[in-house]
């Protein structure tokens, strides 16, 4: 997977791709936000020829991933290791990818209002 389909993957609900940073060293970074609330929900980066995408889940969450796949889940890059997960791309089941990124989406997003 090449870095613009990962962004279009990723590009549900209301998530939009910026360009807050542009580094000499990484090239241009995508940060994926809700367009309603500007909160980010993933980062995506290359490190040594390599395609990862930061996501937020759980803390517990993430430290299963990181069980299940360890060569592929690791702590984030320039994140809270906690509560965001690095993930290599073209190393993981799409359907994984997709669920992974769909509840950090689903965290990030604005709360809804009671009636």
């Amino acid at each position: 997977m090449n870095k613009n389909k990962l962004i279009k993957r990723c590009l549900i609900g209301d998530g939009i791709e910026t360009y807050p940073f542009n580094d000499d060293r990484y090239g241009d970074i995508p940060v994926l936000r809700h367009k309603s609330n500007n909160k980010w929900f993933g980062l995506i980066f290359t490190l040594n020829d390599i395609l990862y995408i930061n996501l937020k889940a759980e803390p517990e969450t993430i430290s299963i991933l990181k069980d299940q796949y360890p060569d592929v889940i690791t702590s984030a890059w320039h994140m809270n290791k906690s509560h965001w997960c690095k993930i290599d791309v073209n190393k993981i089941e799409p359907d994984i990818l997709d669920a992974v990124i769909k509840r950090s989406y689903d965290i990030t997003e604005p709360k809804r209002k009671k009636k």
